[in-house]
């Protein structure tokens, strides 16, 4: 195959994988932006309560999805899994529609989780193949723009169609179906798979027994992460990626409703959930040019810190408009691309056998914290103190975040089983 062939064909992988992650963002919003209304209106029987334990129980999929599903890609291929779990996923947003009561709405939106959950580590697994040596930062943050572009339209479709939340799950489910057929016709299998199959020599008799026991031996496994030198590597960006998304939905699904706690109009805090999520998408493309030029570990770690004061700062209310969108759009600048760092640097510090299964485990643990800050804000809403001291919860984890960071090296070898810390480039 020529040069220019290989080039058009790698098209596809970019777009389908972002736009996979354009569903991701959907996910992280929608509820965010219904929330309100369902509250206000008791549609479904919703109160505080019931959106809490609906974004929790949502949360929860997701997280089964990244732990348990997403490391099939590593042995089945990430091209089937992706067009699984979209598939899936559809299904069970649709149904959302249909749903008579709170009970059966968050069953579905439990299920629908297991599929996303899984989608997101697979697709940047996949972009990390088809990577460039050195260009996993901005790879992996040009991908994930994706996910807070489809946050924005998600956002900016709210403020059309809200209060009539349904059709919210209809636009999600719909273009969940349109991107199947383009996942399962134009995106080809992934370049290890390509290459690492025709390297297998088949030598006759005993001897091929003997040369194909290690292939079995190379599927991974999360057992492969408490090997030497993964541990503690594996347990800090763990934990990063714990803090990380607490503060990605714990944001976006209640920021709408903190500011109506603290006083600001329901299209307000619409507006500043868009806005947020635009910053995100500027935020992206800035920190992955800077981790590939200076280092992931020194951006990531600036980035959570630099979230910290932003969130702090918006526990003071800001009574200017422009003043207040512009806080908003920097804390989206810093919060959320400093999450997918924590992607990049995975993806750069585990070898191409270990990646989705380090990035699910990444994704799957962090999902506890995506569980945990919708639940926990939720908590603070139904208790009537959401409104400073969510902002404080908020900065407190990414102070932890980079607590945790800070004794991850640069980079690691497994060269004779031992841990190497590489400098920043």
């Amino acid at each position: 195959m020529s040069t220019t062939s290989l080039e058009n064909k790698s098209r596809w992988p970019v777009w389908l994988c972002w736009l996979a992650m354009v569903l991701d963002g959907f996910d992280l919003v929608v509820l965010g932006t219904v929330i309100p209304t369902l509250i206000k209106t008791q549609d479904l029987g919703f109160d505080a309560v019931g959106a809490t334990f609906a974004a929790t129980i949502s949360l929860v999929g997701v997280g089964l999805g990244a732990l348990f599903i997403a490391p099939l890609s590593d042995r089945f291929g990430r091209r089937n899994l992706l067009v699984a779990c979209v598939t899936w996923f559809s299904i069970f947003t649709i149904a959302v529609v249909f749903a008579p009561n709170v009970a059966v709405f968050s069953i579905f939106r439990l299920l629908a989780g297991l599929g996303l959950g899984a989608c997101l580590p697979a697709a940047l697994a996949y972009m990390n193949d088809y990577a460039p040596a050195g260009s996993a930062g901005k790879s992996t943050t040009r991908t994930m723009t994706g996910y807070h572009a489809g946050a924005v339209a998600t956002a900016f479709l709210a403020l059309m169609v809200i209060p009539d939340w349904r059709i919210m799950f209809v636009v999600g489910g719909i273009a969940g179906f349109v991107l199947v057929p383009f996942l399962w016709f134009k995106l080809p299998e992934t370049l290890p798979a390509v290459i690492t199959l025709p390297a297998v020599s088949k030598p006759a008799g005993k001897e091929a027994s003997k040369e194909a026991a290690p292939a079995v031996e190379e599927r991974a496994s999360f057992r492969d992460l408490g090997r030497k030198p993964y541990p503690l590597v594996a347990a800090g960006v763990a934990i990063a990626s714990f803090m990380g998304l607490l503060l990605v939905y714990g944001l976006n699904t209640w920021l709408p409703q903190l500011m109506s706690s603290a006083g600001y109009t329901l299209t307000a805090g619409l507006s500043l959930l868009l806005v947020l999520n635009v910053g995100a998408v500027v935020g992206l493309v800035v920190a992955g040019i800077l981790a590939d030029k200076h280092g992931t570990k020194k951006i990531v770690l600036l980035w959570f810190a630099l979230s910290a004061v932003f969130l702090a700062a918006l526990s003071v209310k800001i009574q200017n408009e422009l003043l207040l969108n512009a806080a908003v759009f920097v804390t989206g600048v810093f919060v959320f691309s400093s999450q997918v760092l924590v992607y990049a640097w995975v993806s750069q510090l585990f070898p191409a056998r270990l990646r989705a299964t380090a990035l699910g485990f990444a994704a799957g643990v962090g999902r506890l914290g995506a569980i945990l800050g919708p639940a926990v804000t939720g908590t603070l809403v139904a208790a009537g103190i959401a409104y400073p001291w969510g902002f404080y919860v908020f900065a407190s984890a990414a102070v932890l975040a980079v607590a945790a960071l800070v004794l991850v090296p640069q980079a690691v070898t497994a060269a004779a089983g031992k841990r190497t810390a590489v400098g920043p480039s």
